[in-house]
């Protein structure tokens, strides 16, 4: 390469150093803030987990120590006393309430906090579905068969937790309503579910026994 070629290519690599160098000035502001936002943004997501976290343990401890007290009515106004953060410890702390409101013999107050978990729709559905199934428990005396078995039938479907307690308490209907024959269908169904446990197969065997029916054995037991 000649003198000529390098001081050439010299003058050139100053000159984009030059221009790299104005650029910086110019728009170098741009970049640094954000680098700063992008800092900040994750730094500020980690605290609000770490706050999230820490309310959610403040909870949990506050609902610890209120059903550590003695006494239900204590145990219920300890509980009525927190304002958890997140709607799902709003329900749990609602339904632990309502526990201890029936325990004192107050169904109607019970009723009204497991209906304000049951109708709120920022919850997910099972919290939802447990409320309506307490509630359902606390009303049997008052609502009619027909009010009982559709509140109970709305909790059966795909996926749901519920779905095999939901349709005991339906087989149960049909016994109060006289229908045996439908209701001994329903038990076996119940107690040849997979998904049963050991004690909800147990009940179903047992009402089937009181009923005069004779349970079937599950498919496969005498393979």
């Amino acid at each position: 390469m000649s003198d000529t070629d390098s001081f050439i290519e010299e003058v050139t690599e100053e000159v984009r150093r030059d221009r790299l160098f104005a650029l910086m000035k110019r728009y170098g502001w741009i970049l640094i803030v954000a680098v700063l936002l992008l800092v900040g943004g994750a730094t500020f997501n980690e605290y609000r987990k770490a706050q999230a976290r820490s309310a959610a343990e403040a909870t949990g401890d506050a609902m610890i120590a209120a059903l550590r007290q003695n006494d239900p009515l204590d145990r219920a106004a300890e509980l009525s006393k927190l304002v958890p953060e997140s709607a799902g410890a709003q329900a749990v702390a609602l339904m632990l309430e309502a526990s201890e409101q029936v325990e004192l013999g107050e169904f109607d107050a019970a009723i009204a906090g497991l209906q304000r978990v049951e109708g709120n729709a920022e919850l997910p559905l099972i919290y939802r579905q447990v409320a309506a199934f307490k509630r359902l428990a606390l009303q049997g005396e008052s609502l009619s068969l027909e009010d009982r078995r559709s509140g109970y039938e709305a909790l059966i479907g795909p996926g749901s937790a519920l779905r095999l307690l939901a349709e005991e308490q339906l087989a149960l209907i049909e016994i109060e309503g006289g229908n045996t024959e439908a209701a001994a269908k329903s038990l076996q169904a119940i107690a040849s579910d997979a998904e049963a446990t050991a004690g909800l197969r147990q009940r179903a065997s047992q009402l089937m026994v009181a009923l005069g029916v004779e349970p079937e054995p599950p498919a496969g037991a005498g393979e």
